[in-house]
């Protein structure tokens, strides 16, 4: 892709703009970045472009700048919607985004993962796998580095691993990944998208571009991703924590099995420092991309055996009067509480926070059977009441600090007190990890007896 002299317009200034702004313009580009945000805002980003020959529109759109732009670069967090973008397709010019932009310019295998959840640590793990058998790996996407920063650097890479949006995938063209991995479907982003099933097309999309000599890793447990098979005209390798399976990756008392074309490995579970069946998943889906891409069994166990997991993912904070306090504030939608209820039992669960829009009626059965009190905080406690409270023991509190408090007065020995939102964080937090902080200081602060 020769980008010399190209107009080319970046929208949004946020880290994956700038790495975007700065390597059109050192690629010859006529670049052209525009931000609703002002120069005030922006003094961090703009900082890091000084020097490099780029026209900014600040605080504003212009809808000219769209239609005269050969290619416009889009932020994800830009809906497809934007009538700005509308513009630039009505008058025929390219929609990208950064992954489609970086993938043009990539030689090596390319991994790309995603799911509702578990993407992040599968993600993390597929790298660690690469790398640990001896691999050059990149690991980036939606986590970490840009996978333009990659390209910018030109560093000779062997692999290439990407977790992957929804939001990122809207405006693909050509990008095609040796080895798509859809972990789960769930009721996600209903503030972005119209319908439930304009989310699952946007998922669906990472398969559109793969040919015959690709691989789509599927969990064929999750009976959404089971049913986009005939959406990819990859080799379908199949994962399943529930069933054996003849050809794929599946897990069955204790080992997780890798069986292809007459080969079969074996990976025993019981030294796995991550636990919970969602890290079974994310550990098979982990294992079949790498095993698909040329990595060594035994060299894969041992760096599985040695990964820690990711922060604020089912972590156990303490242990303290006989209750273990687990901390997973990333949780952040119904399906990922779902595979942290299904660990445990006896549970006092703490949730709530911003509603995204999405039932919580997938946690029903669970809650009525393993969750012994719920503690509801944030705006959507009211909601989750009505939907769940009359399953189990349910109470209100202002505070993250005072639920925790609760909970350590209302828990038994041999309980566990799971922090697991199934919300966003933005209505009491800056973010997930400003969330994961208060709980666990709130958790270091209690003594023994269940008071601070």
């Amino acid at each position: 892709m020769d980008l010399k002299g190209k107009n080319i317009l970046v929208v949004g200034l946020a880290r994956t703009g700038v790495a975007v702004a700065r390597f059109l313009a050192a690629q010859g580009a006529r670049v052209t970045v525009t931000d609703l945000r002002d120069e005030t805002a922006l003094a961090g980003p703009l900082e890091q472009l000084a020097g490099h020959p780029v026209t900014y529109v600040l605080g504003r759109h212009n809808e000219a700048d769209f239609a005269a732009a050969e290619t416009v670069v889009v932020s994800p967090g830009v809906p497809q919607e934007s009538p700005y973008l509308q513009a630039a397709r009505q008058a025929g010019r390219e929609v990208i985004t950064e992954i489609e932009l970086a993938s043009r310019f990539i030689t090596a295998p390319l991994v790309a993962i995603t799911g509702t959840n578990g993407k992040t640590t599968t993600t993390t793990l597929t790298g660690e796998l690469f790398a640990g058998c001896g691999f050059r790996t990149f690991v980036g996407g939606n986590i970490g580095n840009p996978l333009i920063e990659l390209v910018a650097t030109g560093a000779a890479v062997d692999r290439v691993v990407v977790e992957i949006s929804s939001f990122q995938l809207e405006w693909i063209r050509s990008f095609r990944p040796a080895v798509a991995v859809l972990l789960n479907i769930t009721e996600d982003h209903l503030d972005r998208y119209a319908t439930y099933q304009e989310y699952i097309d946007a998922k669906a999309r990472i398969f559109e571009n793969q040919t015959a000599s690709d691989w789509a890793v599927l969990n064929v447990d999750d009976p959404i991703v089971a049913g986009l098979t005939g959406r990819t005209r990859a080799a379908v390798f199949p994962m399943s924590r529930q069933r054996e399976l003849a050809e794929g990756i599946f897990y069955r008392d204790g080992v997780i099995i890798f069986r292809h074309a007459g080969r079969q490995e074996r990976f025993p579970t019981d030294r796995f420092r991550i636990t919970g069946v969602h890290n079974i998943e994310n550990i098979m889906a982990s294992l079949a991309a790498a095993l698909l891409l040329g990595c060594d069994a035994d060299r894969a166990l041992a760096c599985v055996e040695a990964f820690g997991g990711l922060p604020h993912r089912m972590e156990l904070v303490r242990e303290l009067d006989g209750v273990r306090y687990f901390e997973d504030s990333k949780a952040t939608n119904v399906g990922s509480v779902e595979k942290a209820l299904a660990s445990f039992n006896d549970i006092t669960l703490i949730a709530g926070g911003k509603d995204k829009g999405g039932s919580y009626a997938p946690l029903a059965g669970l809650v009525a059977e393993r969750v012994r009190h719920m503690i509801l905080i944030g705006e959507a406690k009211d909601r989750m009441a009505r939907e769940l409270g009359h399953l189990t023991d349910t109470r209100m509190t202002v505070t993250l600090e005072d639920a925790v408090e609760l909970a350590a007065s209302l828990t038994q020995p041999g309980g566990v007190v799971l922090f697991s939102p199934a919300c966003s964080s933005f209505d009491m937090f800056r973010d997930y990890e400003e969330r994961a902080q208060r709980f666990r200081a709130a958790v270091d602060a209690l003594s023994p007896g269940g008071t601070p």
